[in-house]
């Protein structure tokens, strides 16, 4: 299948030459409004380091469940430390639970005025004892990622025709989270019978960085890939010749990363960037694992998820404007990670008060 999804050279955006940083402006326009995603090439994150981080991480995993527990929890909605197996679902998946656990922290500094309304999503980083190797080398890929995404959204600014800051300026402070997966291994029973490690899903962020996860087998890492159609999958926007898009595997050229589009950026385009739906497959075998880096870029969230003002429509089908902090915690209860009950933090509470002061009467 080839798609032709535009490499993108990370070294053009960053350089002084107006042709140079055109050439990649018009790449990502290509890239995110038709397929949704990117290949970014010279992104300067260590391939090695990477790895190295996933070995780390599969020793933490290996702790107690019962000491892992303490590492963030529902308190916090799971958006900082550990998350356990069969917690989070997406959307549309009919009440299916991904076959994954993860590890979430901030590589940044925050807002903290955002933090008295959404504490949860800006909460501190929470490290298990003794692992502080591997909370270095976490929050050092962290922000090295985090860097590569400013510079797509100036990038993207510059394909949609705007001032170069015009993105970058709406993110500072935001809640960026890096997160750490591991897509277990299923059980005889369950191979091949439709159960997929992660359903298919779009993110709620701006964007999505993902330099490469690794298959595992019967605990051991390797560069070898399961037979058969399994890893990260990503659909392509619709079109008349194939109207429910195409599936892509996530598996970039060499050397390269892949940058996926959220529903964030998608709003802020009205519509000219797309959101990338994606899945992860689980193969049809015994014994094999997998680990993945993401990194969620993100509005602040006391921006206003909305066209911008050269992409308003009166008609528009992202009406009504939401805060960014405020989308996030209705995602985080669409997913099962928030309670229901946040719901009820939404609006001016005046009708609790007058019912206190009518029972006081």
């Amino acid at each position: 299948m080839d798609l032709q999804i535009p490499v993108v050279d990370l070294n053009d955006l960053r350089s002084v030459n107006d042709e140079r940083r055109q050439r990649a402006g018009e790449a990502l326009r290509v890239a995110f409004s038709q397929y949704g995603l990117a290949y970014i090439q010279n992104h300067g994150v260590s391939r090695e380091d990477v790895l190295a981080l996933y070995e780390q991480f599969m020793d933490v995993l290996r702790r107690p469940q019962a000491e892992k527990a303490t590492w963030g929890g529902p308190d916090i909605w799971y958006q900082r430390g550990w998350t356990p197996p069969n917690t989070e679902q997406a959307v549309v998946a009919g009440g299916q639970p991904d076959f994954k656990e993860c590890y979430f922290a901030a590589p940044v500094p925050l807002d903290k005025r955002c933090r008295s309304y959404w504490p949860q999503i800006y909460n501190d980083n929470v490290w298990p004892d003794s692992a502080d190797s591997y909370r270095d080398a976490y929050l050092g890929l962290g922000r090295t990622v985090h860097g590569v995404g400013m510079d797509l959204l100036r990038g993207c600014a510059l394909a949609l025709g705007m001032r170069v800051d015009t993105l970058t300026s709406r993110c500072e402070g935001g809640a960026h989270v890096t997160r750490l997966l591991r897509y277990l291994a299923l059980s005889e029973g369950q191979l091949n019978t439709g159960v997929l490690w992660g359903e298919e899903h779009t993110d709620f962020n701006l964007l999505t960085l993902l330099p490469g996860g690794v298959f595992y087998k019967h605990g051991e890492q390797t560069g070898d890939r399961p037979a058969d159609f399994s890893g990260l999958k990503l659909r392509t926007r619709p079109t008349p010749e194939h109207p429910d898009g195409q599936l892509v595997s996530g598996v970039p050229p060499k050397g390269c990363m892949v940058a996926q589009v959220g529903q964030q950026l998608e709003v802020l385009s009205g519509g000219r960037f797309l959101a990338t739906p994606h899945g992860i497959h689980a193969p049809g075998e015994l014994g094999w694992e997998r680990t993945s880096f993401a990194h969620f870029v993100h509005l602040n969230g006391m921006q206003t998820v909305a066209p911008l003002g050269p992409f308003r429509d009166a008609d528009s089908i992202y009406a009504p404007p939401v805060l960014a902090g405020t989308y996030a915690m209705k995602t985080l209860v669409d997913i099962g990670l928030a309670p229901p009950s946040t719901m009820d933090q939404f609006g001016y509470r005046q009708y609790d008060r007058l019912a206190q002061i009518r029972e006081d009467d």
